[in-house]
Parts: structure tokens; sequence; C-alpha cells
């Protein structure tokens, strides 16, 4: 089937796939078996070691961004916060490239405002480096940054789903697995370390994902398996599946919306607006009096720029049942280029929140 949603190839059993296991992948030995249990029991007939090849197919034509763990980096340990700037278009580039040269920069984006037109993240292992990174990109560009930490999460849940089976995305079998407590240490361990810098990138695509991994680190895949079930449970990882490209699947519109929320009014406001199913992210954050208005933060995915709109809209109108949106009291920013993606260290902040690290300290 290739039709208006995607732009590529993908059958029943391929959008089955992308559909049911964005989230809940099970986390035992052989998870493949268990997972097209599932799919067969939805009337989807692949076996075991179809399921396999079909996920490393999709990965290997860029389907998938990766297979495997999706890791919380702010769980983990570090901080990342979202900065915006601006650059003047004769400069932009020149400006965009000295931004993006600190390697604690890890997204950065165009996004159409007429003034804050740069967006970028930066990830540090401590929390104090943050402000040493502004202060030298403020030094070489000549602009202004403005910070806007994250100060309340209502949602991160970034789905992509697509007509076909399973429409819902709701094929959840995380409760497979070993019976696990979570642990109430912040810190990490060395060997919770490794097994972190090993599930960053993926799971191998394989039979036997967990057990690969356990051989790579030297370690028991029951202490694999169990530790990654735990840490879903004290959410340091978020979930275990297939993790879209989403641009591959036709989600090309990429709509932050921001308002203007009262500020007694968002502790409502924010769990209201994150059961948009079509809302990603959503979070509040701060204000910079004379430049930056919104404390409210929502962003949306659109297959099209009238569904992105659409969206947009939607979210007006519930924002409307908290309070009189006037056109000042929010914006919506689509990016336009991508300037720099390169994921978070993962590494150093793993590395910076364990056990010798945070005694050393």
């Amino acid at each position: 089937m290739n039709d208006a949603d995607t732009g590529i190839d993908l059958d029943e059993r391929d959008r089955a796939v992308l559909n049911g296991f964005q989230g809940g992948f099970p986390t035992v030995e052989r998870p493949f078996e268990p997972a097209a249990r599932a799919l067969r029991e939805r009337g989807i007939e692949v076996s075991a070691d179809e399921l396999v090849e079909r996920v490393r197919r999709l990965d290997d034509e860029g389907t998938l961004s990766r297979f495997g763990a999706l890791i919380d980096a702010e769980a983990i340990g570090g901080t990342a916060t979202l900065v915006a700037m601006h650059a003047d278009e004769a400069e932009f580039d020149a400006v965009a490239d000295q931004v993006n040269a600190h390697r604690e920069v890890a997204h950065n984006y165009e996004r159409e405002h007429p003034y804050l037109n740069m967006w970028f993240v930066v990830s540090v292992a401590d929390e104090d480096e943050v402000e040493r990174v502004l202060a030298g990109i403020e030094d070489e560009t000549g602009e202004e940054t403005y910070n806007l930490p994250k100060e309340r999460e209502f949602r991160v849940e970034a789905k992509f789903l697509l007509d076909g089976p399973i429409s819902d995305g709701d094929l959840d079998l995380s409760d497979l697995g070993p019976d696990v407590e979570p642990s109430s240490r912040g810190s990490l361990t060395p060997a919770e370390r490794d097994l972190v810098v090993e599930l960053q990138g993926g799971l191998p695509i394989t039979a036997t994902p967990y057990r690969d991994v356990a051989d790579a680190l030297g370690a028991d895949v029951e202490w694999v398996v169990s530790t990654v079930k735990r840490f879903v449970l004290e959410g340091k990882v978020r979930r275990v599946g297939v993790v879209p490209n989403h641009y591959a699947l036709g989600y090309t519109e990429n709509g932050m919306t921001v308002w203007n929320v009262p500020d007694d009014l968002v502790a409502e406001v924010g769990p209201a607006i994150a059961e948009l199913d079509f809302v990603t992210h959503c979070y509040q954050r701060p204000r910079h009096e004379g430049v930056w208005p919104y404390n409210f933060f929502a962003m949306t995915h659109g297959r099209s720029e009238a569904e992105s709109q659409r969206r947009v809209e939607q979210v007006r109108e519930r924002m409307t049942e908290f309070f009189d949106v006037d056109e000042d009291d929010w914006d919506t920013l689509f990016s336009t280029r991508i300037l720099k993606k390169t994921g978070i260290r993962m590494a150093e902040r793993a590395a910076a929140n364990t056990d010798d690290a945070t005694a050393e300290r």
C-alpha cells in the first residue's frame, strides 16, 4: 500500500508492526515470539522469524530510526534545556555553524518566527554547564540567548500512527518479563551505566536482542532483561519498541504551538492538552519579559499543512475551554530546516551520574 500518508510502500503487516510496537515491546529473552503471537491474535499472520526480518527491513530502509529502548535522558542524569535566539538572515548559516560547533548542542532547528528563528537543545552532564555553554555562544555570535528549561512536563509520547491494523497503537506487552521492583536509587551502578550506553543506539534486531546485549557487556542475560524491565518501571526507559522515522512516515509538518496561559491555570490546562493524541510533547517553560510572552508549549505533527493546521486549531479550541484566548496569546512556530540533530550525549550524562563519579563529587 502506497498512499498519501507515507509516500512509501508499506503492506498491512508493516503497518501493524509500526502501529502496534511503538511502545510496549516484551522484555523477555526472545521478545519476537510473544510479539508475533500478539499480532496473530489481532488477525495479522506472522511468525517470530518473519517479524524479525520485517523489523530489520524497515530499519534498513530508513522507515525506522531504530529499534529498542527509548531512554529518558533526564532520568539517567544531567540535564537538557531548550534555547531560543535570533540570527540575521544574511548571517544565519554562519551563526548556525558557530552554535552547532558546540558539542553540547544536540538538536538545532530553524523555525518561523519574526525574531527568535533559531531553536536548539543544550545537553550537559552537569546543570551548571548550561550557563557556560550559553555564555560561549553569546560571545561568539554576538546574539543573546533565551534559556527555556522545562518547568513541568505533561506529556512526552511521540507516537506516529498510520491507517491500517492496530491504528490505536494499543498493543502493549510491557507487562511481560520478570517480576521486578523499582529502586529508589537516583544514581547508576557502573554496570547500569554500561548498559545504558549499550542501549542508546538501539537493540540488535535478532531473535535474541537482550542476549546479544548481554554478550557485548559480558553480563548475564537475566540481569539485562530484569534491569531493562526495572528501568521501564523507574522511568529511565520510557518504552521499548520500534522508533519510526516520522519524516519517512509522512509526518513532515512539525508545529511548535506556544501559549500565554494564566499561571494559575497551567496545572489544569496541561493535562487537558496532553489528552489530545496528536500532541507529542507538552511542557510549561518560563517567559522572557519583552521578548517571549509564552509559558506553555505543545508540539504537534501532521502529514500535510492542512492536517497540521487542523490540529493546531484543535489545541486552540481546547484552550478556550479554560480562558479567553486572544490572538496575541498564542503562536505556532513551524520548523523550516534541521540545522543539527546528533542526539543526546548519553554516555557522558550516565557517567556523571554513576556511583563512583557521584561519590567523588
